[in-house]
């Protein structure tokens, strides 16, 4: 099978000749090609390179779209703060006060430099792979982007103290995140993943999550023209498994805190599970703990498709050495193959 096959099967809840893995990997290729992290993210054709070296070399059945998760924030004006050893990030927030939303107005997609070069990754990768490999876009959900716009502690209050602020800022968001799913759909991403950990109860508390967040996904969610993953980050989504399930969502992230067999008995037959590989513990495991936890994933929730193995929050760590990289592929490739009899009856 080739990538896209293997992760097809696994969709359609059977199981393919291995259990698929995503090592969803930002900045590594910067380092295969000896650059700055800030050097390989100016070009749309270093990450093409570095995510087709990354997948070549590791094996793994995704190639990666995303830059920083700044840059949604970069096109709506936002500075952006360049590090050597992690993710930029976000600089002073687009919304200092409340009042500023009255006058905020959504960028276009197809206007934005720093959107463009994603979707020039997205168009360069489709080149490169066709239809072997699949390609993961990635759009922050409308209820989680005002982190980056304005502030956590800013957002809470808004959510509590101006209700008709918040909507305005809501339907903004909505129209930018599905025309910007839409437009890496367009430009050949194969799925994309919607990254929504403010509507997780790690969060915000379920019943508030249900009238806004999980609200808002639902409706964003069914504007997307393409199959969507939703994720909230390494928050907990167990508790909204059945939400989600409802907006039609065929993959959820399941996060290291989380029980997997449970996270997969709770989706058996509805939804498929991405997880949970715990990214920040990573960054020190020998060889052997990774080979531990691939094989604990797998018992988990790997038997009669439905998973996918990955990090747990969707974007490795710069500190996560290659030779753990390996042994999550190695380990992926000796105890993922099916049928997984070294496992037992499930």
């Amino acid at each position: 099978m080739n990538c896209l096959e293997r992760v097809l099967t696994t969709l359609g809840h059977k199981e393919p000749d291995r259990v698929p893995l995503f090592l969803l990997l930002t900045m590594h290729g910067a380092r295969e090609l000896g650059m700055s992290i800030r050097e390989y993210f100016a070009a749309p054709a270093n990450v093409v390179e570095g995510q087709m070296r990354m997948q070549a070399r590791y094996g793994h059945d995704c190639l990666y779209t995303l830059t920083y998760a700044a840059v949604e924030v970069e096109a709506w004006g936002g500075e952006i703060v360049f590090r050597d050893d992690g993710p930029p990030n976000a600089g002073q927030p687009i919304i200092r006060r409340p009042e500023d939303i009255e006058k905020l107005e959504p960028p276009r997609v197809r206007d934005s430099s720093s959107l463009g070069r994603v979707l020039a990754i997205t168009a360069g990768l489709k080149a490169r792979a066709g239809d072997r490999i699949p390609i993961v876009g990635v759009a922050l959900s409308p209820f989680s982007l005002p982190v980056i716009q304005m502030g956590f502690d800013k957002y809470i209050q808004l959510i509590y103290d101006r209700p008709e602020l918040f909507a305005r800022l809501m339907r903004m968001n909505e129209e930018f995140c599905v025309e910007w799913a839409n437009a890496q759909l367009e430009a050949g991403a194969t799925a994309i993943g919607y990254f929504d950990p403010v509507s997780s109860p790690t969060i915000t508390p379920r019943e508030l999550s249900r009238r806004t967040g999980l609200d808002i996904a639902r409706r964003t969610i069914s504007r997307i023209k393409g199959p969507v993953a939703m994720s909230m980050g390494s928050g907990r989504c167990l508790p909204v498994v059945d939400d989600v399930a409802r907006m039609g969502a065929p993959i959820i992230a399941a996060s290291a805190l989380e029980d997997l067999a449970g996270t997969k008995t709770a989706c058996q037959g509805r939804m498929t599970v991405l997880g949970n590989l715990n990214g920040i513990g990573m960054r020190r495991w020998t060889p052997a703990q990774a080979e531990a936890e691939v094989k604990k994933a797998i018992a988990g929730a790997g038997q009669g498709g439905g998973f996918i193995l990955c990090d747990n929050h969707g974007e490795i760590p710069w500190q996560v050495p290659e030779g753990v990289l390996h042994a999550i592929s190695d380990a992926v490739n000796e105890w993922g193959r099916y049928p997984l009899d070294w496992v037992g009856p499930s």
